[in-house]
C-alpha cells in the first residue's frame, strides 16, 4: 500500500508533548486502528525515510535550519515553552527529528501517487512553515518540498493543485508558491483563527473563508462546489490534500462544527474528484486537537477503500505489479527522502 509512515513519527519525551493541545501519539494510533481492521499490517506498508539537511535546503534557507538549532526558536514553532529550558541535542533527537521524518514521509508520499495513483502519508500537512519562517507546531515546510521535489526530480510533472481543508489558512505553502504559476491554491478555513496572514492570502486561488460553527451541509456543499471547480480551471499532474481534522466539532482551535461523518464524506468528495479526472492525489492528515481524531483518519481512509477510490494496485501487461516497484524503488533510497527515484 502507498501508505507511508514510521514510529519516529510519534513524539514522546518526559510529557513536555502534552503542553500543546496537538496528539502527539495520533499517527500511531491511526495505523493501531487501521491494523486492527486488517487493512494493513507492517509489511505492505512503506516505511518513512527521515529528511536529511540536504533534502531540507531544496526549500529551506540554510540560515533558518541553524535557527532550529536553537531551543527557543523550536519552542516558539512548536508552542511549547519548557523546551527552551532544554539542550538542542534533545530538542533534535526528540521533537524535530521527528517532524523531519513526517516531512520525509510527505516527500515519498508524493513520488508514490504519481507511481500509484494515490498516496497518504499519515503524518505532515506542515502548513504554516514556509521556507524561511515555521510556526504553529510546523517546523519543515513539507507540501512545499514534496512539490518542488516532483518539479524537479521527475520528467513530466509541472503543475500541481494543494486542496487545504485543514480548519486554518495554509499561510506557509502559500508564502512560498506565491508568484509560482505552475500551482494552485484552494484553501478553506475558518477566517477568524490562527494564522490571518493576509500577505499569504494572495497565493490562494480558491478561497472560501468560513464562519465560526459553520457544519456539515454548508461545509460539504462548498467543499464540493469549490473542488470540482478548482479542478475544472486548471488540470494538474498532482494534487496535494491537506486533510486536517481540526474542523470536527470541539475542537479546541478549529472553531467548526463538522462532524466525523462529516469528515469521512469530505475526504471522498476530494479523492472522487480526482479518481473522476484521473489526476494522483496525496494526502497529508494535518491538524486536528482532539483524541477522536485518529479514529476518524483511520475510518475514512477504510471508507475510501469500500468506496473503490484507493486500494491495491494490479498486475500490468507486463504481469509485474507496480506496487513491487514503487516499493523496490522506495526501499533503495539510502538516507535521504529525495533519494527515491
Amino acid at each position: 500500500m502507498p501508505i507511508v509512515y514510521h514510529p519516529d513519527y510519534n513524539i514522546t519525551f518526559m510529557g513536555l508533548e502534552k503542553l500543546h493541545p496537538f496528539d502527539a501519539g495520533k499517527w500511531g494510533k491511526v495505523i493501531h486502528y487501521l491494523k486492527e481492521e486488517q487493512f494493513i499490517t507492517d509489511g505492505n506498508i512503506v516505511e518513512a525515510r527521515e529528511a536529511t539537511e540536504e533534502d531540507l535546503l531544496m526549500v529551506h534557507t540554510k540560515r533558518y535550519l541553524n535557527r532550529l538549532k536553537w531551543s527557543l526558536v523550536v519552542a516558539t514553532i512548536t508552542e511549547i515553552p519548557p523546551l527552551m529550558f532544554l539542550p538542542n541535542f534533545l530538542v533534535q533527537r526528540k521533537v524535530l527529528k521527528p517532524l523531519r521524518t513526517q516531512t520525509g514521509g510527505t516527500i515519498m508520499a508524493g513520488k508514490l501517487a504519481i507511481d500509484r495513483g494515490w498516496a497518504i502519508n499519515v503524518g505532515g500537512g506542515f502548513h504554516h512553515c514556509s521556507r524561511d519562517k515555521g510556526g504553529g507546531f510546523c517546523a519543515y515546510a513539507d507540501i512545499t518540498l514534496a512539490i518542488k521535489f516532483l518539479f524537479e526530480k521527475i520528467e513530466g510533472i509541472s503543475k500541481a493543485t494543494i486542496i487545504d481543508l485543514d480548519a486554518h489558512q495554509g499561510n506557509g505553502h502559500e508564502r512560498d508558491f506565491l508568484d509560482d504559476k505552475r500551482v494552485f491554491i484552494m484553501d478553506v478555513y475558518n477566517r477568524f483563527i490562527y494564522p490571518g496572514d493576509g500577505y499569504a492570502k494572495r497565493a490562494i486561488k480558491r478561497k472560501v473563508e468560513l464562519d465560526w460553527g459553520t457544519e456539515d451541509s454548508e461545509y460539504l456543499h462548498e467543499v464540493e462546489l469549490h473542488s470540482e471547480g478548482t479542478l475544472n480551471e486548471v488540470r494538474p499532474d498532482i494534487i496535494v490534500y491537506n486533510a486536517g481534522t481540526d474542523i470536527l466539532d470541539g475542537d479546541p482551535l478549529g472553531g467548526l462544527s463538522i462532524s466525523p461523518q462529516g469528515i469521512i464524506e469530505r475526504d471522498e468528495i476530494v479523492f472522487r474528484a480526482a479518481k473522476r479526472r484521473g489526476i494522483p492525489i496525496l494526502m497529508v492528515t494535518s491538524g486536528g486537537y482532539q483524541k477522536k481524531t485518529a479514529r476518524i483518519i483511520a475510518d475514512s481512509i477504510l471508507n475510501l477503500h469500500r468506496q473503490g477510490l484507493i486500494g491495491p494496485e494490479v498486475l500490468d501487461a507486463e504481469g509485474s505489479s507496480s506496487l513491487v516497484t514503487s516499493m523496490m524503488r522506495t526501499s533503495v533510497s539510502v538516507g535521504s527522502a529525495l533519494t527515491v527515484v
